[in-house]
């Protein structure tokens, strides 16, 4: 097992590339199951989650090639049932339960395992496919899905609890791309990954329209083809790289980002004191460090909200923040396990009820801090890099999920950090 050693003090230059997105690329991954032709997706990016994703398919039957973020595939033969041992170890594995049962009319899918930040149900998915005519069953840890009598389109609303569901909107929009019939998807997700994937179907020839507002309308067709997709940047790097830069640079420059997808995230640094400078096609920005720097208060909403996903990130770089902060997760309550571990670094937070008030201090020192889950270990990274000391960040495996290649990236632009087997 990995450990990565981060050496506080350095200075962030120069410039990197963004990975292309993990969120986008796994339903987009799961889709080529709706057709038996070849399709070629680009910029995929080479974290684990996408490895685990393709050993899915692979599994299932499909012939996957891959090669420097380009993956290859073609299922022209697969099977209907998920194989429990790599569907446990990624909860994104579910998504290939709506374009299974399009395609097979019946798909097994294990449920998959807890996840570390919270309860995250997959009621809302199966209430959709319900909706379009499937039928569900539990047995032994695994839920079955069969269509007797084929798909039907159906007016369908996802609200949930804390909002929209991301997954169960890729789920029952791909399965209702071969519904005979329109589909109505009210309260759908608006993320940027949903109409990512709403792209590559209507380049299949699917008929969607709607995909990035709160109602998506399918109209069903008989069958997709193959297709040419390239994946669009990873808004939640990009973020995370922004705050880097805020910490702990001098000038860093991200190249293939897309400002539109990085408003909120970009306001909050910019509120906290920082400078972000766009060019004028938004696809590539530089980052300066603010002298006058000031706390925040923050929420985290569905898209275009702040993400969840780069609340942990947010809180270290306000760690060290002169003033106080307020950080509410309303998504994912729970989400704060990295407090626990900043805390051990020197910082002053305290948490209830899914919001952590961080009133800055003037300096973190390093410890041997534990990673608890993808964004949280990002958290930690960060915080690490103006730390006193050189920290030692354990269970690197929840980073190598959704970061392709981060240490490599962070030596790029200066920092001091080493990746060491654990022994």
């Amino acid at each position: 097992m990995d450990k990565l050693l981060v050496h506080g003090g350095s200075t962030l230059r120069g410039s990197i590339n963004i990975s292309g997105s993990k969120n986008a690329s796994l339903p987009i991954l799961a889709a080529s199951l709706l057709t038996g032709e070849p399709c070629i997706i680009r910029r995929v990016p080479d974290v684990s989650d996408t490895n685990y994703m393709i050993q899915i398919l692979s599994a299932l039957g499909a012939d996957v090639e891959r090669s420097s973020g380009t993956v290859r595939i073609t299922c022209e033969d697969v099977a209907d049932e998920a194989p429990y041992e790599l569907v446990r170890r990624m909860r994104a594995s579910i998504c290939v339960m709506g374009p299974l049962l399009a395609r097979k009319g019946r798909c097994v899918v294990s449920l998959p395992g807890g996840c570390v930040i919270g309860d995250r149900p997959v009621d809302l998915h199966l209430r959709g496919l319900e909706a379009l005519g499937a039928k569900v069953e539990f047995e032994g840890g695994n839920i079955t899905l069969t269509a007797p009598d084929g798909l039907r389109g159906a007016e369908i609303d996802l609200r949930g609890t804390h909002g929209p569901t991301v997954l169960g909107t890729d789920n029952v929009m791909m399965a209702a791309t071969l519904a005979e019939g329109i589909t109505i998807i009210e309260s759908a997700a608006a993320e940027p990954e949903v109409l990512d994937l709403a792209n590559f179907l209507n380049a299949m020839g699917a008929k969607i329209t709607g995909a990035g507002t709160r109602r998506i309308v399918i109209e069903g067709v008989k069958e997709l083809h193959g297709v040419e997709h390239t994946v669009i940047p990873d808004r939640i790097e990009a973020g995370t790289f922004m705050a880097a830069a805020a910490l702990a640079g001098e000038g860093v420059t991200l190249r293939r980002v897309c400002r539109d997808h990085l408003k909120a995230i970009t306001a909050a640094i910019e509120q906290s004191g920082h400078r972000v400078e766009f060019n004028p096609t938004g696809d590539s920005c530089t980052i300066f460090r603010g002298e006058t720097l000031q706390g925040v208060n923050l929420n985290t909403a569905p898209f275009p909200g702040y993400p969840t996903d780069m609340q942990a990130q947010m809180t270290a770089l306000l760690a060290t923040t002169p003033g106080i902060s307020v950080i509410k997760d309303a998504i994912f309550p729970q989400r704060f396990m990295h407090c626990a571990e900043l805390k051990r670094m020197g910082a002053d937070i305290k948490v209830d009820n899914g919001t952590a008030i961080v009133r800055g201090v003037e300096k973190l020192s390093a410890a041997p801090v534990m990673a608890s889950d993808l964004r949280a270990s990002a958290a930690l990274v960060l915080a690490a890099l103006t730390a006193k000391g050189s920290t030692e960040i354990s269970r690197l495996y929840h980073i190598d999920r959704g970061y392709e290649h981060i240490d490599e990236k962070l030596l790029m632009l200066g920092a001091n950090v080493e990746r060491v087997k654990d022994r």
